[in-house]
């Protein structure tokens, strides 16, 4: 997961990060109350989007600018952007778009950048934008390994590339990408100006929680809900679909009564 932070060198227990990932939202945030804003924006950082974003989401207003403030500058920034956009879009699990050049920026240029980024961030492509920002090409690691160090990148980046969009569902996105399998993937807004990068694992990931979602609705889960939710908020999420199929289950037995003397006349039922 792009990060600012590398696992390696975080203080915080990867044990407990990975805890908070199971949970519901409103208890992961019960689970942070008692740690510093600091140690709260780094354990954040490292978890995917759409599990911070939707962790601050529950936090009382000031504890989340709080959290925000804390965090590195691109982060914030990023996470900010992120909650203007609708909850199904995948404008909510967006990374910040670190590697970004001018066109006319050379080989060079580009490559000491990157060494420097590399060292606490996982660099996979570099994108191009023009003075607007808006995105015209992306350039590979290996073709800036393989070009002269005094070539311009707009000489070598790939023109035109394929981008998402911040207003795209996540399962519009993944018809998009089904035939495209790019680690990460670039995505504008409606003037194509470079927003955020997604990465591949953090869409299918939320495609497969989004049908486990629908499949649970059916059996009146709710999306919150997970394998460690208490078993009073569970029930406040089951009650209503438990009242509907208590009260069917009355009038499928009163329809029963009311036909019993048809029924016991009828002794191919029986």
């Amino acid at each position: 997961m792009q990060s600012m932070l590398n696992r390696e060198q975080s203080p915080i227990d990867h044990s407990f990060v990975d805890e908070l990932a199971t949970l519901e939202p409103k208890a992961a945030a019960k689970r942070l109350e008692c740690l510093n804003a600091q140690d709260v924006a780094t354990i954040l950082v490292s978890l995917s989007p759409v599990v911070s974003e939707e962790i601050l989401l529950v936090m009382a207003d000031d504890r989340r600018e709080e959290i925000i403030s804390a965090a590195p500058a691109a982060i914030a920034h990023q996470w900010a952007i992120n909650f203007t956009f609708p909850e199904d879009s995948i404008g909510r699990l967006l990374d910040p778009p670190h590697a970004v050049f001018r066109a006319e920026m050379t080989v060079e240029d580009c490559i000491e950048r990157i060494r420097k980024l590399a060292k606490k961030l996982l660099i996979t492509y570099g994108y191009v934008v023009d003075p607007h920002d808006r995105l015209i090409g992306v350039v590979a690691m290996r073709d800036l390994l393989l070009s002269k160090r005094e070539v311009r990148l707009n000489e070598i980046m790939l023109r035109n590339p394929f981008y998402l969009r911040t207003t795209d569902t996540v399962l519009e996105a993944m018809r998009l990408v089904v035939n495209k399998h790019f680690p990460v993937y670039p995505v504008c807004d409606g003037e194509g100006k470079l927003i955020g990068t997604l990465r591949g694992p953090a869409l299918f990931e939320q495609h497969v929680v989004e049908i486990s979602a629908q499949v649970g609705k059916m059996m009146g889960l709710e999306k919150e809900e997970r394998l460690s939710t208490p078993l009073a908020t569970s029930f406040r999420f089951r009650h209503p679909w438990l009242q509907l199929n208590l009260l069917t289950a009355f009038v499928a037995a009163g329809v029963v009564g009311y036909f019993q003397t048809t029924i016991d006349k009828m002794v191919v039922l029986a």
